[in-house]
């Protein structure tokens, strides 16, 4: 039948791709446009074989073989199919099991039941060799498809080259048209508008109060030793253990109340920590609790029903990214949109920048559903954190009109 079929190992694409543009094959140092891409390949497919495309084949692994956000984005497209092989961890990597003898068994069998006049293979792999002289002996045309080698020379199987009737190489100026690398520490779109005052709270030095007490810890707890050997003595002659530059949580509940003995319970501290990190620290007056209008919060969950949660998940599964910051966006304009009381609208951007617990608890197991959570432990990384959140306050800012000033302005 006088079509085309493009059979692509997401594996080798992308993981190429990254070590082409990044400088290695993590797919997590690139951001992929799928439409973009997918379209390209159409194109690329039926001007190289002059055929018209009946499918792309999306082979890839996922964690016992649960479609990710891009999966689920993939397959809802137009004469895309995705097959999902295992990802599995061995000695700290992750690695496909599955995926090029899914492929093989798919040429193979088009080629068979004659389904198309041309394959296009884009892959590395030189296990789907006998898959390819099988489909060349029911007389389908092979075209090998190559990612432009980060070292300029071949990332692909010699043999699987040798044995391809038509070549491409795909050269950095094709694959930057869909995919590019992040940049910005991660962050991959840098948020419009500067934000200094974050910065700032990072490098918020430790409050005379607690430097003041940072001598007092209890019983058994080994001091911190001082960065530079010297530091505060006692009238013994003995160096008391300096302070560290940013306290943790630890620290805090060890404060006690200035004269007051080792033996009383620490008092809840004047100051709270921002961006559930403990590198940000500033004052605040009262008790480290949230304040009751905070707490007063709706949740998005709270406003939303159940016809609109379906359109949320048709709209993340078909036009949302997955970058950090533009997800902060999204969950933000969603939030704004569905509050009946501006009032809430008012007092959150006063609490800037702090988003309420609830609020962030919320934003965060949006994020997660992006793709976003580490695989080493299951959190999001550092740097999408501040990412989603800087993108949740810009889009508060541009529905109140206010430019939050700089922290310290």
């Amino acid at each position: 039948m006088d079509r085309c079929i493009v059979l692509v190992d997401a594996g080798y694409l992308l993981g190429a791709a990254a070590s082409l543009l990044a400088g290695e094959p993590s797919r997590s140092r690139i951001t992929v446009d799928h439409a973009a891409l997918v379209q390209r390949l159409r194109e690329q497919a039926e001007s190289d074989t002059g055929r018209p495309l009946l499918r792309i084949y999306w082979f890839d692994g996922a964690p016992d073989r649960v479609p990710q956000p891009e999966h689920r984005r993939l397959r809802v497209m137009p004469r895309v199919t995705v097959r999902l092989g295992a990802l599995t961890r061995s000695d700290g990597r992750w690695a496909q099991k599955g995926v090029d003898a899914a492929m093989h068994a798919e040429l193979t069998e088009l080629a068979r039941n004659r389904a198309c006049s041309d394959v296009v293979l884009v892959t590395g792999d030189g296990d789907l060799l006998p898959g390819m002289m099988a489909a060349k002996e029911h007389g389908v045309a092979v075209h090998l498809w190559a990612v432009q080698a980060a070292d300029g020379d071949y990332n692909q199987s010699e043999d699987l080259v040798a044995e391809a009737d038509e070549r491409r190489v795909l050269d950095r100026a094709w694959i930057t048209k869909a995919v590019r690398a992040k940049e910005y520490g991660g962050i991959c779109a840098p948020p419009p508008v500067p934000r200094p005052e974050i910065a700032a709270i990072l490098s918020a030095p430790l409050p005379e109060s607690s430097l003041s007490s940072a001598g007092e810890r209890p019983a058994g707890e080994r001091p911190h030793p001082a960065a530079d050997g010297a530091g505060p003595r006692d009238g013994a002659g003995e160096r008391l253990p300096a302070a560290k530059g940013v306290p943790t949580p630890k620290d805090l509940a060890a404060l006690r109340a200035p004269g007051a003995p080792a033996s009383a319970p620490p008092h809840p501290p004047s100051a709270t920590l921002r961006w559930s990190s403990d590198r940000g620290w500033v004052e605040r007056p009262g008790t480290a609790a949230e304040p009751a209008e905070a707490a007063a919060m709706p949740t998005l969950a709270q406003l939303t029903s159940a016809e609109q949660r379906w359109a949320d998940r048709e709209e993340d599964i078909t036009t949302v990214g997955g970058d950090p910051y533009e997800v902060g966006q999204v969950f933000a304009r969603r939030w704004v949109e569905r509050l009946g009381d501006q009032g809430h609208l008012e007092k959150l951007s006063s609490m800037y920048p702090r988003v309420p617990h609830r609020v962030d608890g919320e934003l965060l197991r949006y994020a997660a559903r992006f793709g976003l959570l580490a695989h080493k432990d299951d959190q999001i990384d550092e740097n999408d954190r501040y990412a989603i959140r800087a993108g949740f306050w810009r889009e508060i800012d541009v529905r109140t009109g206010v430019e939050h000033a700089p922290a310290g302005d």
